[in-house]
């Protein structure tokens, strides 16, 4: 079944865009995706309209609009009806799951928010969730406070419930406000690959693919897949962002990262993610070139255990493996751990003195293999860990996003065979 919304209110819309530095050839207007995906179900105007609930010529003004700023047709227009071209399968796919979810958890709130909702609400309520303060979300969309005030307050009145609790902290969000702001941020996502993929299309490359990285990937595979990808693609946008494995799965759930590589976690932390294994990796430990212990056969672990060491962060399970490695035995942890997540920090520490390092083998192999770091030689055999990709359930890559998937594979493949 489909319903009328009204139109959202283009000037929010365009400053939102404009703040964020969006560079869009849809304009995100629900009405619009409706009457599309309406047109395409029943392949006439006259039924569209009639289940949408607006004119014939407004269907048409809708159509004429995507198209324009789509820069193609998304029918064919014949005597028997409308008839989705190769473009228009294109969006159709993408479009479609976007409103699904979207409606999806609008009904959740209140069914009457598929009639009503905008997309300019929709931005405010994120920015709400995310700054829990309508100064702060105003700053971050760049907008006047009272205009995402109002824009929260009209979906509240629209579902006839409160989407926020009001406390001495801030406006914390509902849990069926979360729901709807994660929906609407995976729409939002969902809608920018279909425009990756109109572009694509007509042979232009546009969009972004964003990559979440924790430290092993960037010096072990992903540099050589972007390389590659750099040659097959030199004009499409990638942006890789490194971080903590929690930031990054949280960015990576609200559409912002498509990909996470890194140390895999067993149990998974979410069940909206799903993770794919490329290589196995273990650990290794490292010190200065002429060190004490440098070129002294199998190094025990009470030996070891004297030492002042550079460590990886709590929570990471290269530290897991490292703490497991003293606590199995029943020996006390070393007194002297430096917390560092960074090969690059690690190094210059190691290199200025007696510390011992504990990093994954393949994270350290440019460093020995350039004599600036020495591997020891120990009585510890290290527990193998995946390395692999970690997605969103459900996630499909555009053409762009699966050729860099594929060459991160064949970049990983690569490494298993030496």
């Amino acid at each position: 079944m489909w319903f009328l919304v009204r139109l959202a209110d283009t000037r929010i819309y365009c400053q939102i865009n404009a703040h964020l530095g969006f560079k869009r050839m849809l304009h995100r207007n629900l009405r619009h995706f409706r009457v599309f995906l309406a047109v395409a179900d029943v392949r006439s105007l006259t039924l569209a309209a009639d289940c949408c609930g607006v004119s014939q010529p407004a269907v048409t003004q809708s159509l004429n609009k995507l198209e324009r700023d789509s820069g193609g047709a998304f029918f064919d227009r014949t005597r028997q009806g409308f008839f989705l071209t190769e473009r228009g399968r294109v969006f159709e796919i993408r479009l479609r799951r976007a409103m699904n979810r979207l409606d999806t958890a609008l009904i959740d709130v209140s069914p009457r928010l598929v009639l009503t909702a905008t997309t300019a609400q929709l931005q405010a309520l994120m920015a709400m969730t995310e700054a829990q303060n309508f100064t702060l979300a105003a700053r971050a969309l760049g907008l006047a406070q009272p205009t995402v005030h109002r824009a929260v307050t009209q979906l509240e009145r629209e579902a006839a419930r409160p989407l926020f609790e009001r406390t001495s902290f801030g406006m914390v969000p509902t849990r069926a406000c979360q729901d709807l702001a994660q929906a609407a941020r995976l729409a939002m996502a969902e809608i920018a690959q279909a425009e990756a993929e109109l572009a694509e299309f007509d042979g232009r490359e546009v969009g972004e693919i964003v990559i979440g990285s924790l430290p092993l990937s960037r010096s072990v595979v992903l540099p050589e897949a972007l390389a590659r990808f750099r040659s097959a693609r030199p004009k499409q946008k990638v942006t890789v962002i490194d971080g903590i494995y929690d930031a990054l799965l949280g960015r990576l759930r609200r559409g912002e990262i498509d990909v996470l590589i890194g140390a895999m976690r067993d149990p998974l932390p979410i069940d909206d993610v799903i993770q794919e294994p490329l290589f196995a990796d273990t650990l290794t430990v490292l010190a200065r070139p002429g060190h004490a212990l440098v070129g002294q056969g199998a190094v025990p672990l009470d030996v070891l255990v004297q030492h002042p060491w550079v460590v990886p962060r709590p929570g990471t399970p290269s530290r897991e493996q490292f703490d497991a490695l003293f606590e199995g035995r029943g020996i006390s942890m070393p007194d002297s751990l430096m917390e560092c997540g960074s090969i690059l920090l690690m190094r210059e520490l190691l290199r200025r003195s007696d510390l011992l390092g504990c990093i994954s083998t393949n994270q350290a192999q440019a460093e020995v293999e350039a004599g600036l770091l020495a591997r020891l030689d120990v009585e510890v055999s290290w527990a193998a860990r995946d390395i692999g990709l970690t997605t969103r359930a459900g996630w499909v890559p555009t053409g762009a996003q699966a050729l860099l998937l594929d060459l991160i594979r064949t970049a990983a493949a690569d490494l298993r065979a030496v």
